[in-house]
């Protein structure tokens, strides 16, 4: 029965619908680049359609309806995020592009890559009206889809039915072509430097805080363990370069700061690192660095507070408390300072990876939750 469903399945197209891309770099684009590879190795077809957002409501809904002709029994995917809907964080498009389908009898699902609110980045009245209306538009796309993936397990939903039926939890996936770590952490172990990375940084009014912390430690690691070389590279590092440099001023460190790379260079950075700092905010599921590193292999100092009940708790990450750059920095000296640990930790992340976080793993999942295929309604 069941080789007779994946039968089925093998020419069948499914469609991602997409919101305003996110520029310089589009992290949903890219999940939905990966997921289409590795649906296309369970029989399946991914297609992406970017709804254009830019020109106006109704020019998105025309579009959309078009769309709607050219596509009617396939799986449409759409991507959740409030500003991919949104310039502003009013997402009403995105309900009104569900709404739209569900006229249509077309087949819907949705990936909350934001199964809540956003966290705003100061308390005012206008972010309390946005967060407001998000976690509207959150619970109309669920109310309006035939199917809603979650980014988070679904006991983190809290306005969620428990056992609801339609509702499914795939992580997310690494942004990086995948690649083989097993080898990467034993050839490093006998270089008497060590290398750190960080992989992105935060915008203002979060940047400078962060900045601190990871000078701190390293301050601290530096104390113990000398020629250490620390890597920023990724999303927001280069606009950060003058903070850098001026918060490890007088820090006997090495730093280098990439900047954006290609997504191949990532990958190969963070593999040959010793460790990896993970310190904007309480490291979650949906922080995609994160995620990064754990199919790199690479050893993971984060902050606690997030991860409890996750897979995230089995994979190679040292946690510490939040915004305690001493225990960060002590944390740091025992991983630079200690092979064996390393190993383990960088078994760890490729046992996690290969159980949750493969691109392969996410992919079967989505096909067994869609595996009765769309319906007309």
């Amino acid at each position: 029965m069941r080789s007779a469903q994946r039968s089925d399945l093998h020419e069948h197209t499914w469609i991602a619908l997409l919101g305003r891309r996110d520029l310089p770099a589009d992290g949903v684009a890219d999940y939905c680049a990966f997921l289409g590879q590795a649906l296309a190795r369970q029989g399946v077809t991914l297609q992406t359609h970017e709804v254009p957002i830019e020109k106006g409501w109704l020019w998105a809904l025309l579009n959309v309806r078009q769309m709607c002709i050219g596509h009617r029994g396939s799986w449409i995917l759409l991507q959740y995020t409030a500003l991919g809907w949104s310039r502003r964080g009013f997402p009403l498009t995105a309900v009104a592009t569900m709404a739209l389908l569900r006229l249509y009898g077309m087949a819907c699902a949705v990936v909350f890559h934001e199964p809540v609110r956003q966290s705003p980045s100061r308390e005012d009245w206008i972010s309390s009206v946005r967060g407001a209306f998000q976690d509207w538009a959150i619970r109309a796309l669920h109310l309006l889809s035939r199917k809603s993936i979650y980014t988070i397990p679904l006991a983190g939903i809290p306005w969620l039915f428990k056992g609801d039926s339609k509702s499914v939890f795939i992580p997310l996936g690494a942004n990086i072509p995948e690649c083989d770590a097993s080898n990467r952490g034993a050839q490093l172990l006998d270089v008497a430097g060590r290398t750190i990375a960080v992989f992105c940084v935060s915008d203002p009014p979060f940047r400078e805080k962060e900045l601190s912390e990871i000078s701190r430690a390293m301050r601290c690691a530096s104390a113990v363990k000398f020629d250490l070389h620390i890597v920023f590279l990724g999303r927001g590092t280069r606009e950060a370069d003058d903070d850098i440099a001026n918060v490890f001023a007088g820090i006997p460190v090495k730093v280098t700061n990439l900047g954006l790379c290609e997504l191949g260079e990532v990958g190969r950075v963070l593999a040959e690192s010793d460790a990896m700092l993970c310190v904007r905010g309480n490291l979650n599921l949906r922080r995609g660095s994160a995620l990064a590193g754990i199919a790199c292999g690479v050893p993971m100092l984060a902050y606690a507070g997030a991860a409890e009940g996750t897979p995230l708790m089995d994979a190679g990450i040292e946690f510490v408390p939040n915004g305690d750059p001493e225990a960060l920095g002590a944390a740091l000296i025992r991983v630079l300072t200690n092979g064996a640990l390393q190993q383990v930790m960088r078994e760890r992340n490729r046992r996690v990876y290969r159980s949750h976080f493969s691109w392969d793993t996410i992919a079967a999942a989505f096909v067994s939750s869609l595996i009765e295929g769309p319906k007309v309604l």
